[in-house]
């Protein structure tokens, strides 16, 4: 064979060879998500009306990061409270997979057990940077969905508003005895601390909070903050803004997922979901910090008369806080397995913050406060 005809037999084979390696490499560059996952939609039923929008919007939020990711094999569709469910039954619909998923406040069913509050937020509690900590690397989301598993779901972060508002009174509160009587709108365990307190509890729905106060029905309510009340339009009826909410000092809102449904999901979309939940959580938290800046300065310049919570108000509801966490351990199981471990950290958290978070944060108020 002449030297030529072997150049181009070689030359020939090495065209069909790189064609060959060329379409491989197509098919290894086509993600496999593309090629084999199934289309799988769910339904989300949502805790919150949707015209508050940054709450609300938490779940938006993660929806779209989901179907992105998944290259629009995996989309949820969003509703707001009560389109498909009312916002009391979100657990129970999740359970019983009328729905795949919520997003709530685990504190809204504690008429269940007291339990589906230590994730999302108690009296005296973590701040948002310390709930975060506890919730991902300090055991919080390991307990919590152990507890949450006899309901049939998980949860997972999925929003955040930081340190809440003490809510809006019509009449100023000057001590604990103000507090005697006093109808409050105000969720889950602080409803039961501000019963103690002398104060008559009830829980309602964001929308239903303005026609109560309106009527009379309630002489105070508590929400979130300066950005969403200030669209309720609570500072219409109530002029006195007390700060701070003792209940929630960093709330976490939750994904509540139907633990077979998920269990079900392809890793990929496991992967996908668990990262939009928490990007939605970190999302969240950060729109609150920058919306409540402006509405608390445009709440002050509407007449709103800002107070801070009376210091004999915050120090009987410090007392008969950890009191009803002691009769909750003597009553409820899950409670006494989840409560020592949250109160081992935050007690340790809180020695840590006192170092230079505080210290730090309390020279800088200082200074500005002096227009330094």
């Amino acid at each position: 064979m002449s030297n030529s005809m072997d150049r181009r037999r070689f030359l020939s084979g090495g065209a069909m060879a790189g064609a060959a390696a060329a379409a491989s490499a197509a098919t290894l560059a086509t993600p496999a998500l593309a090629q084999s996952s199934p289309n799988i939609r769910w339904r989300l039923t949502s805790g919150f009306p949707n015209n508050l929008d940054t709450i609300y919007g938490g779940a938006v939020v993660m929806a779209n990061a989901v179907k992105a990711i998944t290259g629009g094999k995996f989309e949820i569709q969003v509703f707001q409270a009560g389109e498909l469910v009312p916002g009391g039954q979100a657990i129970d619909a999740v359970k019983n997979n009328t729905v795949e998923i919520a997003h709530t406040c685990g504190y809204y069913f504690t008429g269940k057990d007291p339990t589906f509050a230590i994730g999302s937020t108690i009296p005296f509690g973590l701040n948002a940077r310390q709930q975060n900590a506890w919730l991902y690397h300090g055991g919080g989301n390991e307990a919590y969905d152990a507890f949450l598993s006899d309901y049939g779901v998980i949860g997972k972060p999925g929003g955040a508003t930081g340190t809440q508002m003490g809510g809006w009174y019509r009449k100023e509160i000057k001590s604990v005895e103000d507090l005697k009587g006093l109808k409050m709108r105000i969720a889950g365990v602080a409803g039961q601390v501000m019963a103690k307190l002398g104060a008559v509890p009830q829980q309602l729905p964001g929308g239903d909070i303005y026609p109560a106060l309106e009527r009379g029905t309630i002489d105070a309510a508590e929400w979130v903050g300066p950005y969403d009340d200030e669209k309720l339009g609570f500072y219409q009826i109530a002029p006195y803004y007390y700060y701070p909410a003792f209940w929630e000092g960093g709330l976490t809102i939750h994904f509540f997922i139907n633990k077979d449904q998920y269990a079900a999901l392809p890793d990929e979309y496991k992967a996908a979901l668990d990262t939009a939940c928490k990007a939605a959580n970190i999302n969240m938290q950060a729109l609150y910090d920058v919306k409540n800046k402006d509405a608390i300065r445009s709440l002050v310049s509407k007449g709103t008369q800002l107070r801070p919570m009376p210091r004999d108000v915050l120090d009987a509801a410090y007392k008969a806080t950890f009191e009803l966490y002691d009769e909750y351990s003597q009553k409820y199981p899950a409670w006494a397995k989840i409560y020592p471990g949250w109160k081992k950290f935050r007690d340790e958290s809180y020695e840590w913050f006192r170092v230079a978070e505080y210290t730090f944060d309390s020279y800088g108020y200082a200074m500005q406060a002096a227009g330094k």
